[in-house]
């Protein structure tokens, strides 16, 4: 009787120990926009994504934490973040942003930005000759962007060069094919997706002039209680990098 009682004891303390560990386990809400390659869902229900991957490694693998992502449209990830709906995003640190989140000083990745117009733009020279930002202004162009891109509101409204913004990312492939602007600044192994699914392939055309870079964070809103885990998760990315992990996981995609 006596062993009996003890056996039982001991298994109640041992659920117990699995319990207070499963509820030490420090979790993390990611909200995020759909964005191939980046991070989206497929068919099957599964998400999928570079970030996805790299983020999973990073924080559940090698960190030992939880990580939710719920999707929303861009405008209310940001918007959930302030509100302490969600705990981070994963986007370019901005002054706006700054207000409310706090990150690395490192990005854990960089997207090179290209010049993308329609076929045959009637100023097509004086595009392919553009090397900067500034020349964008100069030689007055137009670029065509999406509302909520935070790189876009840091680095070209400041210049003072003419935008015109579309309500989700795809639309912007249309406006462009449709001649609404003269250029779009994007990424292109993420816009080609983009510019299939808007069905104007035909219509647009990369320059291959890299103009800029994205530099991509993990954002933490401020009242996120772990906020130590930003150090062992920079940390965490330069060990991905020096092991080949990273490469690994970016060669899967592009």
């Amino acid at each position: 009787m006596f062993r009996k009682t003890e056996l039982q004891i001991t298994t109640i303390i041992f659920f117990l120990l699995l319990a207070s560990i499963a509820e030490a386990k420090t979790v993390l809400r990611i909200a995020y926009p759909a964005f191939p390659p980046f991070h989206w869902v497929k068919e099957n229900g599964e998400m999928a994504g570079f970030f996805y991957e790299i983020i999973t490694e990073a924080l559940e693998k090698r960190m030992g934490m939880t990580v939710v992502w719920t999707e929303y449209p861009w405008p209310r990830c940001q918007e959930n973040i302030k509100l302490g709906i969600d705990d981070a995003i994963i986007t370019v640190p901005t002054n706006e942003r700054a207000d409310y989140t706090v990150t690395t000083k490192a990005p854990f990745y960089n997207k090179p930005l290209n010049i993308f117009t329609y076929i045959d733009h009637p100023r097509m020279a004086d595009i392919i000759n553009i090397r900067n930002l500034t020349d964008l202004r100069d030689k007055n162009f137009s670029v065509i962007t999406y509302i909520g891109n935070g790189w876009h509101k840091e680095n070209i409204q400041p210049l003072g060069i003419k935008t015109y913004e579309a309500s989700i990312l795809v639309s912007i492939w249309k406006m462009l094919a449709e001649r609404r602007g003269d250029v779009v600044i994007e990424w292109p192994p993420g816009s080609w997706p983009d510019i299939q699914r808007a069905g104007v392939s035909d219509r647009i055309t990369d320059t291959n002039i890299t103009i800029s870079s994205m530099p991509f964070h993990l954002l933490l809103r401020k009242s996120y209680p772990k906020q130590d885990i930003l150090d062992e998760f920079n940390q965490t990315i330069s060990n991905m990098n020096q092991d080949g992990t990273m490469s690994l996981i970016l060669s899967k995609f592009y």
